[in-house]
């Protein structure tokens, strides 16, 4: 993945933030976004600035996946609201996306937790 510049990195903060008050507000109609609790963790800027690609997290047992096709179901909407808030240049079309780094993170804790694995990385230092 190539690194973003300051200006997508500021501007996907900049998205970020007024999405996640959009969707705090409430207003949004979707039976998948019920009673769901919703964390943007982050917006991923294109080079043109004119797509961003929000990343949640939805608290509990909700699937992330159905979460975020509630959101994209409702993209015009909170691309419209998002419009209002924020001053960019062009209005950046939205796509939602799991975000699935906290599901690895936990799989490779697993992972190292096991007897075995963590026996090897302990080691006893003496192999050659």
């Amino acid at each position: 993945m190539k690194t973003q510049s300051q200006r997508q990195l500021r501007g996907g903060e900049l998205v970020r933030r007024a999405v996640a008050d959009i969707i705090a507000e409430g207003h949004l109609h979707d039976r998948a976004l019920d009673g769901v609790s919703i964390t943007i963790t982050e917006a991923r800027m294109s080079p043109d600035m004119r797509h961003a690609t929000v990343f949640i997290s939805a608290l509990g047992l909700e699937d992330p996946n159905v979460v975020a096709a509630g959101l994209n179901r409702a993209h015009g909407f909170i691309q419209k609201e998002l419009g209002r808030q924020i001053e960019m240049k062009f209005t950046p079309k939205l796509v939602f996306r799991p975000d699935d780094r906290f599901e690895e993170a936990q799989h490779v804790e697993e992972i190292l937790d096991r007897p075995g694995v963590k026996r090897d990385l302990e080691g006893d230092g003496g192999e050659s």
